[in-house]
């Protein structure tokens, strides 16, 4: 149990262990969580109810604070399977209110623990829906989370280090998190309660995956769908990644700036493209994707998160409630004539899908994998193995 801030002397005053200060010097106090020290990053906020496990988890919060705006955060505590990545790459994380004892058959660990043991600056007691309205007039701001038990912070150098910070635009991220070294995927697939993680046994096909971030959730998909899976890294050249004889590339999602990452991978994708092998991006793997073939993105003001954000789907007229984590979109305007916009938006119609016309090569902004969220979108798993099928078939006549 987090403990609440201790009172003075003074009726009106009281020890705040945790501030957040935004790039604009205003000062937001709590009480600390989690690991002792500070954090800066680019402030977001993430609208999803449940599954703060999975999105702490997820490598695409890189250089990111993240704003909760679920009033309570940690109630089923923390547990060794709901993990997207072995380490966690998110800077910080702020909440509503304190976080209670958990309750739930599958709790490890309290959350503030796993806090700590995996180096995340957290901060309770902030009216978060304040902070989640001034960045949604503002966009998202630098900011620096920082926890100290004495309470004693010098917030003029806190703040130097917010202005500082360079952000996340021209950031490339993905060359960060992505894997050292290129490995197979246990091939384990998605969980189901009673039963866990069971092993998939088939491989019908085999994919190879550019991490720029992966999800391991994605990556149980792919074994539901009975696929080995290849692991490989951000920067691994197409000539490596055609020696593996995939049936099919997957682009992952990821962190910072597309344009950044596109400096080396954009040659990647557009030579694996020539070879006409089906091609399926979500997220960062999108936007690189627009850029290979000759569309451009920009950074948003607020970005999309949370596991609420309806999106049509253009070709079927049909509506889709997703999960969505990113802060950069593919640019509208001048788009490439080959490129068929499939799915947009219905918060800002913003680009929210894309395919070739004459390849089976197609993307999604959202997160298909559903970790956590809707599965309103794990169709396009199948449409990808549809395409590989297909080509397989092509191949053999």
């Amino acid at each position: 149990m987090i403990k609440k801030p201790k009172k003075t002397n003074s009726k009106n005053s009281q020890i705040y262990t945790g501030v957040l200060v935004l790039e604009n010097k205003k000062v937001f106090k709590g009480i600390g969580i989690g690991y002792q020290g500070s954090a800066t990053g680019e402030v977001c906020f993430n609208t999803s109810l449940t599954g703060y496990q999975e999105i702490i988890s997820d490598p695409s919060y890189a250089g990111q604070i993240i704003n909760f705006t679920f009033p309570h955060v940690g109630n089923v505590g923390t547990n060794k399977e709901d993990l997207e990545s072995d380490k966690i790459w998110t800077k910080g994380v702020v909440f509503n209110s304190e976080i209670t004892s958990p309750s739930n058959y599958r709790s490890f660990l309290h959350l503030d623990a796993w806090l700590k043991k995996n180096k995340i600056v957290g901060i309770t007691g902030l009216d978060t829906r304040s902070l989640t309205n001034f960045i949604r007039d503002k966009g998202a701001p630098k900011g620096t989370v920082a926890y100290s038990k004495a309470g004693k912070f010098n917030i003029s150098k806190l703040t130097n280090s917010t202005i500082k910070w360079h952000g996340l635009k021209n950031l490339d991220l993905a060359e960060k998190v992505t894997t050292l070294k290129n490995y197979v995927w246990k091939g384990f697939k998605t969980w189901k309660k009673e039963i866990g993680y069971k092993k998939n046994n088939k491989n019908l096909f085999h994919v190879v995956a550019i991490d720029y971030g992966i999800k391991k959730n994605i990556l149980r998909y792919f074994s539901n769908l009975n696929c080995r899976v290849t692991v490989v890294s951000c920067k691994t050249s197409a000539e490596k990644i055609l020696a593996l004889k995939p049936s099919g590339i997957f682009l992952s999602n990821g962190p910072g700036d597309p344009a950044a990452t596109g400096k080396y991978a954009i040659k990647i994708i557009k030579d694996l493209i020539k070879k006409n092998l089906p091609i399926f991006g979500i997220c960062l793997g999108h936007q690189i994707l627009a850029l290979a073939l000759g569309a451009k993105t920009k950074k948003m003001k607020l970005g999309h998160r949370g596991a609420n954000h309806p999106v049509k789907n253009l070709i079927h007229d049909k509506v889709e409630i997703t999960s969505q984590n990113h802060g950069f979109e593919v640019i509208k305007e001048n788009l490439p004539r080959n490129i068929e916009v499939t799915h947009k938006s219905l918060f800002d119609n913003s680009i929210e899908g894309i395919k070739l016309k004459n390849k089976p090569v197609f993307s999604v902004q959202y997160h298909p994998e559903s970790n956590p969220g809707p599965q309103d979108s794990v169709y396009l798993f199948q449409e990808f193995i549809n395409n590989i099928k297909k080509n397989v078939k092509k191949k053999r006549s």
